[in-house]
Order: structure tokens, then sequence, then C-alpha cells
């Protein structure tokens, strides 16, 4: 079978978006919990790379919000609330890794997706200043999606594949995400969608991850950009 659609997670694994994830996270705090703020910041906001720890070490968003920075369940969830106004607002300049653009214009015979927990006005913006969004059929963000529905719960995944391909219960697709969950979506997403579908898992090591202790593992690694082209290539 050759693939019929590549879909991708966004922050992580198109573009490098911590330094801008951490001065959201920074304003939102100062919003909804001030006590965190200051000399009381959380150390996983303090450094790019402590960042990319809780990052990678949280199972979601809410547990990064909970257990990494300290946040209470209401704050957690007014935090929440709060994500996509403060994506579009927040100025910080977002930059796609090194030799993404190729890959994705390399494979622009097939179309693309995202299934991504950032604002889906936001990774637009993002697309169009580099001139790849011709290529994206279908983008899904976190304002897109239920809060009980976000990633790894499949529905995000249902409603790009049907936005791309429409009813198909045979396919052959292709998620490539930076995080244990972004496997383990793609893992729920093949399920969900039956039939004879099956969806390859590529884990982006080339962002900070470590793929190799996940528990879940994924069908391949990209531990550079460039690794992409020849594992998407033996399917494309």
């Amino acid at each position: 079978m050759k693939l019929d659609a590549i879909l991708w997670d966004y922050d992580g694994t198109l573009v490098n978006s911590v330094p801008k994830n951490i001065s959201i996270t920074k304003e939102i705090l100062s919003i909804v919990a001030p006590h965190l703020t200051g000399d009381n910041l959380p150390q996983y906001l303090r450094s790019e790379a402590a960042y990319h720890v809780a990052n990678h070490g949280a199972k979601n968003w809410q547990e990064l919000y909970l257990d990494y920075y300290g946040l209470s369940h209401d704050e957690m969830e007014l935090a929440g609330s709060m994500w996509s106004e403060h994506q579009e607002r927040n100025q910080t300049p977002v930059s796609l890794f090194e030799g993404i653009s190729s890959v994705v214009t390399q494979f622009g015979h097939l179309p693309h997706g995202i299934c991504s927990q950032n604002s889906q006005a936001n990774i637009r913006n993002v697309l169009r200043s580099n001139q790849i969004d011709d290529h994206f059929v279908s983008v899904v963000g976190y304002d897109d999606v239920s809060n009980g529905q976000q990633k790894p719960d499949p529905f995000g995944g249902i409603k790009c594949v049907d936005n791309i391909l429409g009813q198909n219960d045979s396919s052959l697709l292709m998620y490539i995400g930076d995080h244990e969950a972004d496997t383990k979506f793609a893992r729920n997403l093949e399920s969900a969608l039956g039939g004879d579908t099956r969806v390859i898992s590529v884990a982006a090591g080339y962002s900070c991850s470590a793929p190799e202790s996940w528990n879940i593992t994924p069908d391949y690694i990209a531990h550079r950009v460039e690794d992409l082209v020849g594992i998407i290539g033996k399917y494309a």
C-alpha cells in the first residue's frame, strides 16, 4: 500500500515553538496563578532545556500544568481556556525546524494534515508565512476539539482524516509527532478508524524527545529531520 495522507503534530514536530510556549505560559500564570511568577516561577519555565524535560515527561498538557508547574485543578482548567487567545496574541517568533519545508514540499503530491493542541489560526498563519500552507488540506487545532477529546483521544484525528479523505475504511496513513502521547494517538486513531486502515507512527526525535524510553514504541524514529525523507519515502 502507498500512503494516502501524512498527518503531523505541530509543536516540536513542524516548528520549534518552545520560546513562544514559555512566554505564553508565563503570561497566563501571571493572570491565573500570580503566586507562581517572579522568584516562584516553576523551574521548568526557566530554560528551554528544563521545559523539554517537563513537556516530554508529562502525558498531556493537564499533567504538565498540574504536576510540573504546580497549578491547582481550577487554575489548570482556567489556564487551558486561555491558551488559544494568548497563542494568537503572543508575538514571539516561531520557526520551522530546518529542513521541514523541503520535506513537506518533496512529498507535496500527498495530502498533509495537522492534529495539534495549538490554535488552528496560529498554525495556519505560520504555514502561510513559510509558504507551505497549500500542502495542508486539513488543520485540526485545540479550539476544534473539546477538552475531553484532546490527544491522545482519536477524535481530532478522525476529523482531520475525514476532511482529507472522507469516509474510507482502507487507508495507509502516517502520523509524525514528538511526544509519547502522539504515538498513543496514532494507535488510538488506527483502532478508531477500523477496517483495513493502518496508521504508521513516527517519532520526531530531533526535538529533544527520547522515543527509545517510551512505553509505547513508535514504528520509526527520525533522529534528524532528514531521516523523514527515507521513512516517508518507503511508503510514498
